[in-house]
């Protein structure tokens, strides 16, 4: 009996894709923003960067940094989803995808702290 696609366990990593597109696209303007300050008001970029040392912004740069690796790897699985043949194997591709993204935003904040 096949089962419906939202309790599919790929269908977190659709989801998790798309969250974390949405939560990048949003974050972007407001980086941008920030990094414009260099140019056109240095007194505020540096007030921003001590700003950026609070632990509370640090754990929030992790999140970033694991959802751009999540947008990463579902962006390779779905490319691989698209141009490779897929076997049962794909569930543990998928969760290996995340736990990549896990591991890499974990080494940058532990760098960061």
């Amino acid at each position: 009996m096949k089962r419906p696609a939202r309790t599919h366990p790929l269908w977190l990593a659709y989801i998790l894709h798309r969250l974390s597109g949405l939560i990048l696209a949003l974050f972007l303007p407001v980086h941008f923003y920030v990094l414009s300050q260099a140019i056109t008001n240095p007194a505020l970029l540096d007030g921003f960067l001590k700003f950026a040392e609070i632990p509370v912004v640090k754990v929030a740069e992790y999140g970033l940094v694991f959802l751009l690796a999540v947008h990463m790897f579902g962006g390779l699985r779905l490319m691989a989803l698209e141009w490779l043949p897929w076997t049962a194997p794909q569930k543990t591709l998928a969760a290996g995808a995340v736990g990549a993204a896990f591991f890499l935003s974990t080494i940058f904040f532990l760098q960061a702290v």
